[in-house]
C-alpha cells in the first residue's frame, strides 16, 4: 500500500467512510473502482468524507452499510481504504488469536442481533445512527423498504417511486418524518404522521454552489444541513410540507461527524482537515462551541499530514462527551505504536486534551466504547482491548496515559444459525468471521456485517474478568463502575473469603472499604434529597431528582445476605479470622459513619458465643465496638443461660439507649425482680404513669407474700396522692389483687383514706 499522502484525494473514500469508523475491504481494488473514484472526485459530497449517518452504499454518504462481496456494486466497495481507522505504516502481518475457552473472553457480541436483507446489486443498505435503524432499500424503494431496528417488534415496510440513486435515507425521532437525499444539491420530505399526506416535499440548501454533504435529524421536526460551505438548521413543518431556516453558517467543510445522543455535530475545516468546529442542538436552537485542533503526528518532509474522518470518532464517556482520535506514528518515529487521544468536549469552554489510550501495536483499529469502555479492537491479530478512563493512570501533569486494563483478547465466537426449512436448520450453525473487512463499526457498541445480514450490539463479559485482574482494589475499581456489576462483585466478596482464594485481611478490608465508599454516596445524595423535598425545593426546582440507586450500591443486606451469612457456616474457616473478617466490615461500615444494621451484631455474637469467646464478646461491649440497640440488648438476654453476666450487660446497653425504658421495666418483671424495676421506673420519674396490675402480677407470681405486699403498698400510696383515695379504680382491673391482699393480710391491713 503506497503512503497515504501519496494516493489521489479521490482514492480512499471507500466503504471505510461510506459506513463510518469500522473495518473497510483490505481487498485490492476492483475494476470499477476507478470510474466510482472519478465520480466521487467530481463532487465534495460524492467524496464521502463528512457525509451523515444513514448514508448509502450507492453514492459518498459516510453511513451506508455495504456488502463485502466480491460482486459489483454501485458504491466504490472495492476500492481499498487507506486504513481501517487508518492503517498504520508497517502494519505487523495478522497474527491468529490463540485457543480460549469461554470464561477467557470478556467481549461477546449479543445473542439476538438484528437481522436484515445482504446488500447486494438491487438492495442497498443504509444505517442510521441516530435511531439505530438498517435501511433496506430495494431498487432505489421502488420495490420496497424495509427498517429494523434493534428495539423495533416490527420493522416498517413502505415503497417509494425510483427517482435516482438514494444517497442517504433517514427517519426524524420517532418516526414520523422520512429524509432522503438523492442529489448534492436537495433533500426530498415524506410525512409518516397519520392523516397526513404522504406526497413528497424537497428542500434544496440555500448556499449557492455548496453540494449537501449530508444531514441530521436534531428531533422530530428539527434537521440539520451539512454542506461543504457550512451549514443550514431547518424547522419541518409537516401540515405544510414545507421548511422553514432557523439559523445557518458558513464555513469550508471537509467531512462532519455526528453525535446524536449529545446532539453534537462536528464540522472539520482548513486545508489539514484537524481544525474541528462543533455545534450543539437543543430544541431549536443551534450554538456554536469554541473551536478546537487536533494535534497531528509528526510526518516526514515529503509526505503532507491531515486529518482523516475515519480516524475520529465521538463518544459519550462516563457522561462527558469525547472527541477520540486514533494517533498512529510513522516507522521513523520512537514511538512504541499507535495510540488513542481524548479530547474533552464540554458543554461550555474549550475543548481540552484529557486521555492517552496507549495502544503499543500498529495496524488497522476500530473503536467502540461499551458501559463507559473504550474498546479498541485490532484487526491484523484478531484481537480487542478495553480502556478505562476512571482507572488511575500516569499523570504528567496534563494529560492522563492509560494502558488497557487486560490482556487482549479475542471476541468469543460467535454462531450464525443456518436459515431455511426444517430439514435444512438442523445442520450445524456456522461460525462467524470475527474481524471481519466487512465489519462496520458504530459508535456506541455495534457492528454490523453487511456481507452476512447482521447488527450486533458489542457487550462486556464481567466474570471473567475477574480472573483476569488479580489485583482485588483495582478489581473494585473496575467493576464498580459498571452497570451490571452486583452479582459479580458479590461473588468476588465470595471468592475472596474462601479457602482456596483467601486474600489477606488489607486486601479484605479494602475491598469493604470501597464497596462502602460507593454506599455512602449514595446515602448522602438520598439524604440531601429527601432535605430537599422537606424543604419544598423540589417545587421550585424541576431538576431535583431523586439519586438512581446503581448495582454499584450494596448495602448491608446485600453483603450479609450473600456473603457474610454463608462464610460464618465454613466449618472449614479458622474462628478467629471469620470474626476479624466481621469486624473488618463493621469497621469499615463506621468509617464511613454508616449506621450498623443490628443483624451484623447478631452475627458477631453469635459466632463468637459458638465458639465460647465470651471474653471478646465482653470486650466488644464494654468497649463499644459494638453498637448499642434494642435488638441486641434483647439477644443479649438470650445468652443468659450461657454467660450470665450478659443479662447485666443487656441492661446496661438498654439504659445507655435511654429510650428503652419500656423494655428494661419489661426485662426486670420477666426476671421476677419487681422491686428494681420499680426503683428504675422511680429514677426516671415515670412511676405515676405505669399500670398497677402488671406490677401487682408479676408480685404475686414470685410467690413472696411480703413482697406483693410492698408493691400493694406503695400503688394504694400512689392512689392516695394522685386521687385522694387510696382505692383502685374499676379501671385499673385490679379486683383479684385486691381479694388476695384480703385473704393473706385482712380487712384491717387495707390502707384508709387520710381526712384533712
Amino acid at each position: 500500500m503506497p503512503p497515504r499522502s501519496s494516493r489521489p484525494r479521490g482514492e480512499g473514500r471507500s466503504l471505510q467512510h461510506r459506513v463510518g469508523r469500522g473495518y473497510g475491504r483490505w481487498a485490492p481494488p476492483q475494476p470499477d473502482a476507478a470510474r466510482l473514484s472519478a465520480e466521487d472526485r467530481g463532487s465534495r459530497g460524492g467524496r464521502g468524507g463528512g457525509v451523515a449517518p444513514g448514508s448509502g452504499v450507492r453514492a459518498g454518504p459516510r453511513a451506508a452499510v455495504a456488502a463485502a462481496a466480491s460482486t459489483t456494486f454501485r458504491a466504490g466497495l472495492h476500492r481499498e481504504p487507506r486504513s481501517t481507522l487508518a492503517a498504520a505504516l508497517g502494519a505487523p502481518t495478522a497474527v491468529a488469536a490463540p485457543a480460549m475457552g469461554e470464561e477467557d473472553y470478556y467481549l461477546e457480541l449479543c445473542e439476538r442481533p438484528v437481522q436484515f436483507e445482504k446488500a447486494n446489486p438491487v438492495n442497498c443498505v443504509f444505517f442510521d445512527e441516530a435511531n439505530k435503524q438498517v435501511f433496506a432499500v430495494r431498487s432505489g424503494g421502488a420495490t420496497g423498504v424495509v427498517v429494523k431496528g434493534p428495539d423495533d417488534r416490527n420493522p416498517i415496510s413502505f415503497r417509494m417511486d425510483d427517482k435516482g440513486e438514494v444517497k442517504c435515507i433517514k427517519f426524524s425521532l420517532e418516526n414520523k418524518i422520512l429524509a432522503v437525499q438523492r442529489t448534492s444539491k436537495t433533500v426530498d420530505f415524506c410525512n409518516f404522521i397519520p392523516d397526513n399526506s404522504q406526497l413528497e416535499y424537497t428542500q434544496e440548501c440555500k448556499t449557492k454552489n455548496a453540494n449537501i454533504l449530508g444531514f441530521c435529524w436534531t428531533s422530530s421536526t428539527e434537521i440539520v444541513f451539512i454542506t461543504d460551505q457550512g451549514i443550514e438548521f431547518y424547522q419541518v413543518l409537516p401540515e405544510k410540507r414545507s421548511l422553514k431556516l432557523l439559523k445557518s453558517h458558513n464555513l469550508n467543510v471537509n467531512w462532519y461527524m455526528y453525535c446524536p445522543e449529545s446532539a453534537v455535530i462536528l464540522l472539520s475545516t482548513t486545508v489539514l482537515e484537524n481544525v474541528l468546529q462543533p455545534f450543539h442542538f437543543r430544541a431549536g436552537t443551534m450554538s456554536k462551541l469554541p473551536k478546537f485542533e487536533i494535534e497531528l503526528p509528526a510526518a516526514p518532509k515529503s509526505t503532507k499530514p491531515s486529518l482523516s474522518e475515519r480516524d475520529i470518532a465521538m463518544a459519550t464517556v462516563y457522561g462527558q462527551l469525547y472527541v477520540l482520535f486514533l494517533r498512529h506514528h510513522s516507522r521513523t518515529s520512537n514511538s512504541t505504536g499507535a495510540e488513542v487521544v481524548l479530547y474533552h468536549l464540554p458543554r461550555e469552554g474549550a475543548c481540552k486534551k484529557m486521555h492517552i489510550l496507549k495502544l503499543n501495536r500498529t495496524g488497522k483499529f476500530a473503536l467502540n466504547v461499551v458501559d463507559n469502555l473504550v474498546v479498541v479492537h485490532h484487526q491484523d491479530t484478531e484481537t480487542s482491548v478495553i480502556f478505562d478512563i476512571k482507572l488511575r493512570g500516569e499523570f504528567d501533569g496534563s494529560v492522563t496515559f492509560h494502558h488497557p486494563v487486560l490482556p487482549a483478547r479475542s471476541i468469543q465466537p460467535y454462531q450464525i444459525p443456518i436459515a431455511g426449512p426444517a430439514a435444512v436448520t438442523s445442520q450445524s450453525p456456522v461460525p462467524c468471521k470475527l474481524y471481519s473487512s466487512s465489519w462496520i463499526v458504530f459508535q456506541p457498541d455495534i457492528i454490523i456485517s453487511a456481507s452476512q445480514g447482521y447488527l450486533w450490539n458489542l457487550q462486556v463479559k464481567l466474570e471473567p474478568i475477574v480472573n483476569l485482574l488479580p489485583d482485588k482494589g483495582r478489581l473494585m475499581d473496575f467493576l464498580l463502575q459498571r452497570k451490571e456489576c452486583k452479582m459479580v462483585i458479590l461473588s468476588v466478596c465470595s471468592q475472596m473469603l474462601s479457602e482456596s482464594d483467601r486474600a489477606s485481611l488489607p486486601v479484605i478490608a479494602t475491598v469493604f472499604d470501597k464497596l462502602n465508599h460507593e454506599y455512602k454516596k449514595y446515602l448522602d445524595a438520598e439524604q440531601s434529597y429527601a432535605m430537599a423535598v422537606e424543604a419544598g425545593q423540589s417545587r421550585s426546582s424541576p431538576l431535583l431528582k431523586r439519586p438512581v440507586r446503581t448495582q454499584a450500591v450494596l448495602d448491608q443486606s446485600d453483603v450479609y445476605t450473600h456473603v457474610l451469612s454463608a462464610f460464618v457456616e465454613k466449618k472449614e474457616m479458622p474462628h478467629k479470622f471469620v470474626i476479624a473478617v466481621l469486624m473488618e466490615y463493621i469497621r469499615s461500615l463506621n468509617q464511613f459513619q454508616i449506621a450498623v444494621q443490628h443483624y451484623l451484631h447478631e452475627l458477631v455474637i453469635k459466632t463468637l458465643v459458638q465458639h465460647n469467646l465470651f471474653y471478646m464478646l465482653h470486650q466488644f461491649l464494654q468497649y463499644h465496638v459494638l453498637s448499642d440497640s434494642k435488638p441486641l440488648a434483647c439477644l443479649l438476654l438470650s445468652l443468659e443461660s450461657f454467660y450470665p453476666p450478659a443479662h447485666q450487660l443487656s441492661l446496661d446497653m438498654l439504659k445507655r439507649l435511654s429510650t428503652a425504658n419500656d423494655e428494661i421495666v419489661e426485662v426486670l418483671l420477666s426476671k421476677h425482680q419487681v422491686l428494681a424495676a420499680l426503683r428504675f421506673i422511680r429514677g426516671i420519674g415515670g412511676h405515676d404513669n405505669i399500670s398497677a396490675r402488671k406490677f401487682l402480677d408479676a408480685a404475686k407470681q414470685t410467690e413472696d407474700n411480703m413482697l406483693f405486699y410492698t408493691i400493694f403498698r406503695f400503688f394504694e400510696q400512689r392512689n392516695q396522692r394522685l386521687r385522694g383515695s387510696p382505692n383502685f379504680t374499676p379501671g385499673e382491673h385490679c379486683e383479684e389483687h385486691v381479694a388476695f391482699f384480703k385473704q393473706i393480710f385482712g380487712d384491717q391491713a387495707l390502707m384508709r383514706p387520710t381526712t384533712f
